[in-house]
């Protein structure tokens, strides 16, 4: 069984509608695989009986992990309980440099420093690429900017967060499989029971 095929470490994701800093579109931060910092105020043992709660629903439907939405918006969820502000780091570092994206003769290379982390920037001669980095306050990168597009990288406790979620997934989707039934106090409806989830995030 999987322990992690949630789990990776870069994704390369769509930009935002409604959106950008400096002539840069901003990525969608609604996008189920974009994490960004926010506490719900939901303890690790609730969160622990919606995990299991939400395996044997998806096993009912024949689901396994990012095959189901649920699972995604949980997934969200319980993962930005410990990102980064990647929403604050991105758009505090694309006004620290968006002064500095025009045509240039010569390279431009840029390295500032935020309140939540760092960002790099290098833009090339004209008619040439341009590249931004973004880092968290612990020096890990969380996402990057090219002629490509958006791609978010996943920081170390993100990586142990989602493997902790598969593993209490995995667990409870394969005792439905096996027919252990739910144990007492832990058959509370997920649709009902996530105090504040944003089924929208």
């Amino acid at each position: 069984m999987q322990v992690d095929s949630f789990q990776t470490s870069s994704r390369q994701r769509g930009l935002s509608a409604t959106g950008s800093i400096g002539g840069i579109p901003l990525p969608d931060f609604n996008d189920k695989y974009v994490f960004s910092k926010k506490k719900s105020g939901i303890s690790q043992a609730e969160y622990r009986q919606y995990i299991r709660e939400q395996a044997y629903k998806d096993f009912a439907k024949g689901q396994f992990q990012n095959k189901s939405e649920e699972f995604n918006r949980l997934m969200k969820q319980y993962t930005s309980e410990v990102s980064p502000d990647r929403q604050g780091i991105i758009v505090s570092g694309l006004k620290a440099v968006s002064g500095n994206r025009q045509n240039v003769l010569k390279p431009i290379d840029i390295l500032a420093t935020l309140l939540e982390g760092e960002v790099r920037y290098q833009k090339l001669p004209s008619g040439s690429s341009e590249y931004i980095e973004f880092y968290d306050k612990n020096g890990e990168m969380v996402a990057t900017y090219s002629n490509q597009g958006w791609t978010m990288y996943t920081t170390n406790a993100e990586a142990a967060r989602q493997t902790q979620m598969c593993l209490i997934y995995n667990e409870a989707w394969g005792n439905a499989k096996r027919g252990i039934p739910l144990a007492a106090g832990e058959t509370a409806h997920v649709e009902n029971q996530y105090h504040g989830f944003d089924a929208k995030a």
